[in-house]
């Protein structure tokens, strides 16, 4: 019988975890687990049973030239939780300018979808196919 891979839990990098758990709580995650109540260096989120891990790390672990992940969501309703993550104090208002890919839009590889970063600067990507 072959294994199976029963899910992935990406580790994503943050020089203030707490500022990092905060903005996914924002983004409607809940706290699975957090190492230190005033101090965290590594905690535990989730939402929906996905399920994300920060790690702290210093800056010098990630300036330039340095990539900084992307994740990529896959949801229901991109509008929705787009308008839900507005609501919820997590994200500017995607009219506001900045970044073209901050307010959902149809891309030409077939997608509906917008990208913010978290404290870190990881990219968080929420999409849907059309």
């Amino acid at each position: 019988m072959k294994a199976s891979i029963c899910g992935v839990h990406p580790v994503l990098a943050s020089n203030d975890v707490l500022a990092s758990v905060n903005f996914y709580r924002r983004l409607g995650f809940d706290l699975s687990f957090q190492d230190d109540p005033l101090e965290p260096k590594y905690a535990v989120v989730h939402r929906d049973g996905i399920e994300l891990h920060l790690q702290w790390a210093g800056l010098d672990q990630w300036s330039y030239p340095v990539d900084r992940p992307a994740c990529r969501f896959a949801v229901s309703d991109v509008d929705e939780i787009c308008r839900e993550f507005v609501a919820g104090g997590g994200l500017g208002d995607p009219s506001d300018g900045g970044s073209p890919w901050l307010a959902p839009s149809d891309t030409p590889w077939g997608t509906r979808e917008f990208h913010v970063r978290d404290p870190g600067q990881n990219s968080l990507q929420f999409y849907r196919l059309l």
